[in-house]
């Protein structure tokens, strides 16, 4: 059960640390400290070690911590020592990209189907999909316990959609769709919108 009294902001950062402890580890690294995460990942150690204290105590000072251990600790903690099944919807140029993407499963979720409404993509392979009819979307969700939805469909038609799964039972979109969505206060919407970030580091450029 997630701890509603974390900020949102907190747990946003914990797949950062968690990202560079499987690094670590890959490289078999076995301890490390907030200095070194803090120097890697450009936050402050004063504020990693407030945010990991959120969650309990993981370390020890003058000791640091174990990379296994802490990396377990937040897999669990964000609920991704287990496997997420997920469908998505639209099957652009984008849709397709994700599609192939390889490393969903590593990091905690597989994409199970793949969705499109366009008569012509319907039937067709996509990656090692077959495209299924978006008009099934509802049954299948129902059918197969789909709780994460990535949209990738057009920004007009992203509400639509999301309004369906929801109803469905889905909990978490992720959102690749250029606009803001509106869900029910128990559904965790994240955005991607390259746009934005760009937007965001010209202010920085004149």
């Amino acid at each position: 059960m997630a701890n509603k009294s974390v900020p949102d902001i907190v747990v946003g950062r914990l797949p950062l640390y968690l990202r560079v402890l499987e690094q670590m580890a890959s490289a078999n690294r076995e301890v490390t400290s907030s200095q070194e995460l803090g120097d890697r990942l450009g936050i402050s150690p004063a504020q990693i070690r407030k945010d990991l204290s959120q969650f309990g105590e993981f370390g020890k000072q003058g000791t640091g911590y174990n990379v296994s251990f802490l990396a377990e600790q937040l897999q669990s903690i964000l609920n991704v020592h287990r496997i997420w099944d997920m469908f998505l919807v639209g099957v652009g140029d984008l849709g397709r990209a994700i599609a192939d993407y390889g490393e969903f499963v590593d990091r905690g979720f597989r994409i199970t189907g793949v969705y499109d409404s366009d008569p012509k993509k319907i039937g067709k392979s996509v990656g090692r999909f077959t495209i299924r009819d978006a008009a099934k979307l509802e049954s299948d969700i129902r059918k197969e316990g789909i709780q994460v939805i990535m949209l990738a469909v057009p920004a007009a038609a992203a509400q639509d959609v999301a309004d369906r799964v929801v109803k469905s039972g889905v909990i978490a979109v992720l959102c690749y769709a250029p606009t803001s969505i509106s869900v029910p206060s128990k559904v965790h919407v994240q955005y991607i919108d390259p746009v934005l970030h760009l937007q965001h580091m010209t202010y920085y450029m004149a």
